[in-house]
Order: structure tokens, then C-alpha cells, then sequence
């Protein structure tokens, strides 16, 4: 099989370059997952392979489900019931720098342009295979956990809140029988905190391949946009000096915010009385938090709902804002009502546009001596990017949590929590985008550094284009003085 670009396609060292790859993504990601799920003590609930296994499919879009038996009044067949729609984007994150990192490496042998089979084999081969180990660790995650409702006292949930919380919840009929019995049954609910719970959980395999298929595939083409350095098939060339300077600054400036995120934990971890809880929490989920906060500091509002027990898992003060029955809108004026230094979230998020905006510029090759035109080019790149960014960012920090215990045939607990961003429109980000890009393009021309940072493949391509049109500007006045030759040629003979 021939490439378009004449060569043949070296499956051998394309196929060992996809191994690496695969199996070096997957290494850190099971690193990275076990380990964070160490310092945060979920080991001493059950086997820390399988649950390493069900975290790492959920962070490339897979689905896990729990299910349990809960032992309470010495009856069985109650039902535990619960639902997880939350990704640990610290796990996510790592496998996509490493697998993304290490498939645009393995381009690179090929020169200036790739040709579009190779690319094709080459990024297939890194998809079949992921998908390949993925569908194992869907066959590992899969185990049971025993958890002590007494355990949870300990752990920030108060017995009488939640012997009050259960009473609340109870159906009209059997609050009376409550009063009728003197009691009894608010005992019996002190026995039910202290009720054992076999709590299992299990990864759906098809949904999970299918949500590592996308995954993989948008990994795959986000390291070729960003990768300013890695060839691309002939009809792509246009993408160096348009596209990746702009995408590669974006991504650049996001990981960058999440590197703060990782800091800011360990800071915090140093004064706590449970460091492994905070270190492992941002091993896990600082760009959760990182680029939920992104989109807030630009204005983006959030909705949240909480209710039952669960309720008072959530830090102070965020399970009172969002105690409502209907949910509440997440605001950052509303968030500085209850901590005036939310404010800075939006001069960080203010920041991390210009930074991306500086990047853009120093990353884009100066095609024009005239800096408005160059400005105004880096701020549409960046605003379009943006516009994709955003909506993706609230679309990957979606967090809705819950969990019912069936007793009886009432719910005790009822539903958990949810926190959904909402965009209405990408016209807005588009300017938010163009703002940062083109403050950022004028500060790098005033400083000397726009184009300074400019990969050799974006510098040639703009050379090529330039050349192409003094080609056609060449030849476009040859024509003209060939017409006015022959004009005058024409004027000078007589009748």
C-alpha cells in the first residue's frame, strides 16, 4: 500500500510506535488513578485493581454503574441504588498529554509532509489497540465494596441529621405509625444508620468502547491541531500558520491554569489535618475544578441542584447555595456574596485569555508588516477557537452525582447532587476569543516577541504562499504588458 506522498507505509515501526504509545498512556493513566484513589483512602473499602480499572475507563468516556444490597431491620432485598455521571479529568489529562505526545512523535520521521494513508494507518492503529486494552479493563472493573453506615458518621455526616433527614422523608401513613408506636420506629432508623451496605459496581462495556472510541479519536485529531511541529498530508499545509498556532496556544493555556490548580492543592494540603485526602482529590480532579472555573470567570452561569443526605458531603458553603428545591443559578456575583475573593477567579480567567492571546501571536509567523492586519487575524483564530473550547470545557466538567436507599418501598435518601453548565450561544466566546487575541497580538508586537516563537513548517508555509503570489502577481503583469503591446502593435498600423 502506497502513500500519497510516494512512499510506502512502514507497518512494522508504525505498529511498534502504537504499542509504545497505547501502552505508555495506559500505564500513567492506571498510575495516576490508583494513586489518587490511594490518598484519598479508597483502598481501605475494597480492592484498589478493580476500582483503578473502573476510574481509568471513566476517564476516556466510559460508563459505570453501582448496584448494592443493604442489610437493615434484618430483612433483606432492600435495594441500593446509584448513579455517577463524573470523569476524573486529572486521569484523562495525563493520558491524553502522553498518548498525544508520544502518536505526533511518531510522525515526525516522515519529514515535512506525511502522506495520508501512513496518517491513516498510523492513527487506526493507535485507535484499534486503545479500544483493545480498553475492553479489558471493561472486564476488570468490576468488584464489590462494603461500607458501614457508622463509618459515614465519621466522615462528616452527622447520626442525628441523618435520623432526622430519614424521618422527613418518610410517607405521611408511616409517620403516623411513627407517633402511634411511641418511638419505635425512629429507633429502628438508628439502626438503619448503623446498617452495613454491599455496595458492587460494574463497567457497561458497550457504552464504554464506544465513549473510548470518541475519545481516542478526539485526542488524536486535538494533538495534530495543536502539534506545530508534526507533519501533515499536502492538502493540510494551509492548517501550520492558521489553525495550530491558535489551538496549541489555547491548550497550552489551560494546562497551564490546571498546573496552578495541582499547586494550589498541594498548598492546601500542607496545613490540612487529611493531606492524602487533598493531594489525592487533586491528583484526581483539579481540572475538574480548574476548568470549571474557567468558563465561570468568563460569566458562563452554572445550575446546581442538591437534596438528601448527600447534601452534606458538599463543602460549606456550597451545599446552602445550592439547597434549593429547584436548583439554583451559580453565578460569580452570587458566589462573592459568600466570598468577596471569587472576584479573582474572573481576573485568572481575564489572564488566561490574554496568555493565550500572547501565545497565539508569538506562535503565528508575520505574514504582514502592518500589525491591525496581524492582530486582527490572531483574534479570529483565537475567537473561533475559543468558541469550540468553551462549550467543550462545560460539556467535560458536567458533575451529577446521586444515590437512593429503597427501604421499605420509600426512598430514604433520595437523589444526590448536580452541577450543569449552560451555554446559549458560541457568538458570545467568539468575542471573548477575539478580545484576548488581539490584546494579546498588540502586547507581543509591542514587545518583539509575535512570530518570534513560529515552528519552521508554519515559516514555510507562509514563504509558499508568498512565493505562490508573486507568482500570480508575476504573471498577471506579464499578461498586461503583453495586451498593451499588442495594442500599441495594433494602433500603429493604418488602414
Amino acid at each position: 500500500m502506497s502513500a500519497s506522498g510516494g512512499g510506502r507505509v512502514p507497518w512494522g515501526p508504525a505498529l511498534l510506535s502504537a504499542i509504545a504509545t497505547v501502552s505508555w498512556a495506559f500505564l500513567a493513566m492506571a498510575g495516576i488513578a490508583a494513586l489518587g484513589l490511594h490518598l484519598i483512602g479508597a483502598d481501605g473499602a475494597g480492592a484498589l485493581g478493580p476500582m483503578t480499572a473502573a476510574a481509568t475507563v471513566l476517564a476516556v468516556g466510559g460508563s459505570v454503574t453501582p448496584y448494592g444490597d443493604v442489610s437493615a431491620f434484618g430483612l433483606g432485598g432492600a435495594q441500593a441504588h446509584a448513579a455517577i455521571d463524573i470523569a476524573p479529568l486529572g486521569v484523562s489529562l495525563v493520558g491524553a498529554l502522553l498518548l498525544g505526545w508520544l502518536f505526533v512523535r511518531s510522525l515526525r520521521a516522515a519529514g515535512a509532509v506525511i502522506g495520508r494513508a501512513e496518517l491513516a494507518v498510523r492513527a487506526g492503529l493507535v485507535a484499534v489497540l486503545f479500544l483493545l486494552l480498553l475492553a479489558g479493563l471493561t472486564w476488570v472493573g468490576n468488584d464489590t465494596v462494603t461500607i458501614d453506615g457508622a463509618t459515614l458518621v465519621l466522615r462528616g455526616l452527622d447520626r442525628r441529621a441523618t435520623e432526622q433527614d430519614l424521618l422527613s422523608r418518610l410517607p405521611e401513613q408511616l409517620g403516623d405509625i411513627a407517633e402511634i408506636g411511641g418511638g419505635l420506629l425512629p429507633d429502628r432508623l438508628a439502626e438503619l444508620v448503623d446498617a452495613k451496605a454491599s455496595v458492587g459496581f460494574t463497567v457497561a462495556p458497550g457504552r464504554s468502547v464506544l465513549g473510548g472510541a470518541v475519545w481516542v479519536v478526539a485526542v488524536l485529531l486535538l494533538a495534530l491541531l495543536a502539534s506545530r511541529r508534526t507533519p501533515l498530508p499536502p492538502g493540510a499545509r494551509a492548517l501550520h500558520r492558521t489553525v495550530r498556532p491558535a489551538v496549541s496556544a489555547m491548550c497550552g493555556a489551560l494546562v497551564l491554569a490546571v498546573g496552578a490548580g495541582l499547586v494550589a492543592g498541594i498548598y492546601a494540603a500542607v496545613g490540612d489535618d487529611r493531606p492524602g485526602l487533598v493531594l489525592g482529590s487533586a491528583l484526581l480532579g483539579a481540572p475538574n475544578g480548574v476548568w470549571i472555573g474557567v468558563p465561570l470567570g468568563l460569566f458562563v452561569p452554572w445550575y446546581g441542584r442538591a437534596s438528601g443526605a448527600l447534601r452534606r458531603v458538599l463543602p460549606d458553603p456550597v451545599d446552602g447555595l445550592l439547597a434549593g428545591p429547584g436548583g439554583e443559578r451559580i453565578t460569580v456575583a452570587r458566589l462573592a456574596e459568600l466570598d468577596g475573593r471569587v472576584w479573582l477567579l474572573v481576573a485568572a480567567s481575564v489572564l488566561l485569555m490574554l496568555t493565550a492571546g500572547v501565545l497565539t501571536a508569538a506562535r503565528t509567523p508575520v505574514g504582514s508588516p502592518r500589525p491591525l492586519a496581524f492582530a486582527g487575524w490572531c483574534a479570529l483564530r483565537l475567537g473561533v477557537v475559543t468558541a469550540v473550547a468553551l462549550p467543550l470545557l462545560v460539556g467535560l466538567t458536567r458533575v451529577s452525582a446521586g444515590a437512593s436507599l429503597s427501604v421499605l418501598g420509600f426512598d430514604a435518601f433520595g437523589p444526590g447532587w448536580s452541577c450543569t453548565g449552560t451555554l446559549r450561544s458560541h457568538w458570545p466566546w467568539v468575542r471573548v476569543g477575539r478580545g484576548g487575541g488581539a490584546a494579546g497580538a498588540f502586547a507581543a508586537w509591542a514587545t518583539g516577541a509575535a512570530g518570534r516563537r513560529a515552528a519552521a513548517l508554519a515559516r514555510e508555509d507562509v514563504a509558499a504562499a508568498a512565493a505562490v503570489t508573486r507568482r500570480k502577481d508575476g504573471e498577471a503583469g506579464a499578461k498586461g504588458e503583453e495586451g498593451g503591446e499588442g495594442e500599441g502593435h495594433d494602433g500603429g498600423r493604418g488602414p
